[in-house]
């Protein structure tokens, strides 16, 4: 993995917890620190796709058309799945 060193500025009460939890964890401060924004990053992508995808289906014409479509699938008889 391409890493880059960065310097931020963290509260020592912070410190002192992220240490405590790291080594709990058997990794370093840095692995944890990294570890912890990717799963805050993936989070928050995560919410901006459903915040998204609310924004799209919450207009109503959108919705129906969804509708009508999932509808006229289910009619179409196949279990599997539409012939092409």
């Amino acid at each position: 993995m391409n890493t880059q060193k960065i310097a931020i500025s963290v509260p020592a009460d912070l410190v002192a917890t992220i240490d405590m939890i790291s080594k709990q964890k058997g990794m370093s401060r840095s692995r944890y620190i990294s570890t912890v924004l990717h799963e805050k990053v993936l989070s928050e992508r995560q919410r901006q796709i459903k915040e998204a995808y609310n924004r799209v289906f919450s207009d109503d014409s959108i919705k129906r058309e969804q509708l009508e479509t999932s509808l006229w699938f289910d009619g179409t008889g196949s279990k599997e799945g539409q012939e092409w």
